[in-house]
């Protein structure tokens, strides 16, 4: 039956409701209408006596005198003056008004200081969850009840499109939020008031956002972030911490914390066991998965109240605003609760009876059951619509639902009885959305549960009777079916295709020797699982996988495998469409390594996902480099950012060298935002000397707004002519000749020999080596032990520089430099002219030969008071080790044996990011 279909236009988020029966929003629509008309918010307002300072929501502004406003569902608090402005829903309808269902990325729980709950719009003062991608806040126990509203990072088959609006998320604000539209403050560090796009960052307050062009461009960020319509990934029931490649290890303090939330430990927070000798505390359960789980809400009710009351008061504390009259509690004993025995104790007659009572004899637990209906008006989404692309109104048919980005959701209504069945839905809507004349089988119908931490889709067969798949859900989960939408879907034969990295696999081997290892280890099926990217040299494959369930299955298998008793790693990679990237656009490619500078690494991520599209920020502790460069391998120009220490960037900077020749874009620049103990590199680029807690949204402006330079990159061939020190009986073979490439500096001699004693102490108590300070503590320890240390380096090696023998001073340390930086900012070259030399530069294709007499020497370098010895400028050297002696490159130091150094020129220069003296204006278009 169609008869419950007509045509509903929503109104502007601007119009006013009504405060109608119990306080609710009501609202009138019309489609021919010329004025505005009210949307419904859904909250349930009442007057309240104010105890203690109360601000209202809606204008952040103190609450004067005695009275207020409060919702009941979701304690909305509002002046008297404002119910008639108030336009931001309540939690109550929050999931019809989601356009897209996107779940949740959530770390573990955490105590985040002046922060709401976007659910109940409490204060976080306990434990609670943050999503990695937004700026969702919510309580342990509101989680099951926050909608799946993320960010649409990605197109995955459901919905996808390429015009992006903006994603407005209230509340949470910082203090100094400016509106867009009437630039005062919009933040409040008392209430969740304020509106911020989740895309391009613009503020503005919950009576301005609604007069902002709802079409999102980016921001200023635009030339940086990848637009989500670029890039494409099949995920099905992956985990969101797998699509955005977040570690496991976020997850190993709130492993328990999947079977807290919405559990009895949160409830008790918000309804204390009432002291109050009038009124009882009940548990109440929405249905068989919470009798199962355990998982119930506490009501506080009074003692002598009507059956309506209770029920309604439960509704509200499962956050659903229904009509009471549609719902019923049903008891049951502890014993029956064990065994899950659902006794249902209201009968027809006391149904009927609007006058019995809840006295003190009434069980403590209690469970909501939806009375049976014969016939129910549903909710049809069609996923092939646009809401954009009904304005012109050629489909009168369609409901259209404004929602918080107040871009309208299209739905059909349909009046459906107990005869009515999948296949009859289908054929009633085609005609409604103007498909009249296609085939049924050309179509299905798509149960989609927008859970907060997955969005759950199930096909629906034809034959079944709907009434009773409603009924099945509301057994389940009375906020399951507030949380249920039903699509219409196109049949398509779309086909599956996962592509994952699988890393730390034995290199130089061919891809039949690749498959061999994985059939053997994972035990693939080769049917659905094919190679389609080899990385020889680094020992890793990309698996193009047309299976969800084995794509899932080696996932999970590949992260228990050793091979070599080398673990392996595997990455899932999304798809970037390189040809739908704008021409304007350089996408920013973030590495962030973080176990660099102490828990800094790890705030990095998350505001670097927030801030850009989380696919483009890569954790280097998760598959290294590589990862992130193949799946930029088709951009056709594109940027690097490196957080990390000096030893992190050489690592980046090696990996992006041997890839180079596999990437459209193959001399991306890179920039430094440094987080080690050193961060020499950093320094001469400008990026300092270490990261101190600068606004991450800055630090991307600097590097939008950075200059190119170019550097030179050396390679070091370590050639032992003697076996490695502490070789039985001198019969071991030399160690096999070793290829190391350098940035920074090469050190012989005392200097490595300090940087191996710290790196000795830090292995043996890494866990004191996590701020910058107490490292450079240890290094001055370790100095002053060598203070008197005499050694006749000159004696033992000799160098060769350009084909030339150069005759060495009395010294102790020799270092070979390519940045005016050595040692925490060190000048160790110095400034003074001489023309024996030429000024050196980073792009020079010349390396810096310095010599240094010890330790106090050093010092006195470290100290300003003076520079190292100059020895030779070259481009090509020649070093003979005639005993062991320590080495090391930047800043990784061993114990080379004797034998030849070759230090030449490695290939091209790297292009580098150098941070502007003077900020450039750059006015957004």
């Amino acid at each position: 039956m169609a008869d419950g279909v007509r045509s509903l236009l929503g109104g502007s988020p601007a119009s006013s409701p009504v405060l109608g029966r119990r306080g609710c929003v009501s609202s009138s629509f019309s489609s021919s209408s010329s004025s505005s008309s009210a949307i419904p918010t859904g909250h349930s307002f009442r007057r309240v006596t104010l105890t203690k300072p109360t601000f209202c929501h809606y204008c952040t502004d103190f609450i004067w005198g005695l009275a207020g406003y409060q919702c009941e569902v979701c304690n909305f608090m509002s002046h008297e003056k404002c119910l008639k402005n108030v336009n931001i829903p309540c939690s109550c309808i929050a999931p019809s008004l989601v356009r897209v269902p996107v779940a949740h990325c959530f770390g573990p729980p955490g105590h985040y200081k002046r922060k709401f709950c976007t659910v109940c719009r409490k204060s976080l003062e306990s434990p609670a969850f943050r999503c990695e991608v937004c700026e969702l806040h919510v309580h342990t126990d509101c989680l099951l009840f926050a909608c799946s509203d993320c960010r649409q990072c990605h197109q995955d088959g459901h919905q996808d499109h390429d015009t992006y609006h903006h994603h407005w998320r209230e509340g949470n604000l910082p203090s100094g939020a400016r509106c867009e539209v009437c630039k005062k403050t919009c933040g409040s560090s008392e209430v969740l008031s304020g509106m911020r796009c989740e895309w391009c960052g613009i503020l503005a307050h919950a009576a301005c956002y609604v007069v902002v062009s709802p079409e999102c461009t980016f921001g200023r960020l635009r030339s940086m972030i990848l637009p989500p319509s670029c890039v494409q990934l099949f995920s099905r029931n992956f985990s969101k911490l797998h699509c955005f490649r977040i570690s496991e290890n976020l997850q190993t303090e709130s492993d328990e914390g999947d079977d807290v939330d919405g559990s009895t430990q949160g409830p008790a927070k918000d309804v204390q066991i009432s002291t109050d000798s009038s009124k009882q505390t009940l548990k109440i359960f929405d249905g068989s998965d919470a009798v199962k789980r355990n998982q119930f809400r506490l009501i506080s009710v009074p003692r002598i109240a009507k059956n309506e009351e209770v029920v309604e008061a439960a509704l509200r504390a499962y956050y659903i605003n229904d009509d009471q009259q549609e719902y019923e509690l049903q008891t049951f004993t502890q014993q029956a609760l064990l065994s899950d025995d659902i006794i249902n104790r209201n009968d027809a007659a006391e149904d009927s009876n609007l006058g019995s009572v809840f006295r003190e004899s009434v069980p403590e637990a209690w469970i909501i059951r939806a009375k049976p209906k014969d016939e129910e008006v549903i909710r049809i989404y069609p996923a092939w619509l646009h809401a954009s692309h009904q304005e012109d109104g050629t489909l009168p048919e369609l409901h259209l639902q404004t929602s918080e980005d107040r871009e309208g959701m299209a739905y059909v209504s349909l009046r459906v009885n107990k005869d009515s069945t999948i296949q009859t839905v289908i054929k009633e809507v085609l005609p409604l959305l103007g498909r009249q004349t296609e085939c049924l089988q050309n179509f299905k119908v798509v149960e989609v549960l927008m859970g907060s931490k997955q969005v759950q889709r199930m096909v629906l067969d034809n034959q079944e009777l709907i009434l009773n798949r409603l009924e099945d859900i509301r057994k389940i989960s009375i906020r399951q079916m507030n949380q249920t939408r039903f699509y219409i879907v196109e049949n398509s034969k779309s086909t599956v295709q996962v592509n994952m990295f699988v890393g730390g696999l034995p290199p130089q081997l061919s891809p039949e020797e690749y498959m061999n290892i994985l059939k053997d280890e994972l035990a693939i099926k080769t049917n659905v699982v094919s190679l389609s990217h080899v990385y020889q040299a680094q020992g890793a494959v990309v698996l193009e996988i047309s299976c969800f369930s084995e794509a899932e299955r080696i996932y999970m298998l590949a992260k228990d495998t050793t091979i070599n008793d080398k673990p392996l790693n595997a990455v899932v990679i999304p798809e970037v469409m390189a040809s739908k990237i704008p021409q304007n656009c350089w996408p920013l490619l973030v590495f962030v390594n973080p176990k660099s500078g102490g828990l800094k690494g790890r705030d990095l991520l998350y505001c670097f996902r927030k801030l850009l599209n989380p696919h483009q920020v890569f954790e280097l502790t998760n598959g290294g480099p590589l990862p992130g460069f193949h799946m930029f391998s088709k951009v056709p120009s594109f940027r690097v950012l490196v957080c990390g220490g000096d030893g992190t960037v050489g690592w980046v900077l090696g990996a992006l060298e041997e890839i180079r020749h596999k990437l459209v874009c193959s001399e991306p620049s890179v920039a430094i935002l440094p987080l080690g103990t050193g961060n020499d590199l950093g320094r001469v680029l400008r990026w300092g000397a270490g990261y101190s807690g600068e606004d991450p949204y800055s630090i991307l402006i600097s590097v939008d707004e950075a200059d190119d330079v170019l550097m030179d990159r050396w390679t070091i061939l370590l050639d032992a002519e003697e076996p490695a020190e502490g070789a039985e009986n001198g019969m071991a073979e030399p160690e096999p000749p070793k290829i190391v490439q350098m940035n920074n500096y090469c050190g012989l001699g005392i200097d490595a020999e300090l940087s191996l004693d710290f790196h000795h102490a830090r292995e043996e108590e890494p866990g004191k080596f996590n701020s910058r300070f107490h490292n450079k503590g240890v290094y001055v320890k370790v100095g002053l032990q060598k203070i008197s240390h005499t050694r006749n380096l000159h004696k033992d090696i000799k160098l060769q520089v350009d084909q030339r023998e150069v005759e060495l001073p009395n010294i102790e340390g020799l270092i070979f430099i390519n940045i005016p930086s050595w040692g925490s900012g060190a000048d160790l070259w110095g400034t003074d002219s001489d023309d024996r030399f030429e000024k050196p530069r980073i792009d020079d294709g010349l390396l810096e030969v310095v010599g240094v007499t010890g330790v106090v020497h050093m010092g006195q370098v470290q100290s300003g008071f003076r520079s190292g010895i100059r020895i030779a400028q070259g481009s090509y050297f020649r070093v003979t080790l005639l005993k062991p002696i320590p080495v090391q490159v930047d800043g990784e130091p061993w114990i080379q044996a004797p034998g030849r150094i070759i230090i030449s020129a490695a290939g091209p220069k790297v292009h580098m990011l150098k941070k502007s003296k003077q900020k450039k204006k750059k006015l957004e278009a």
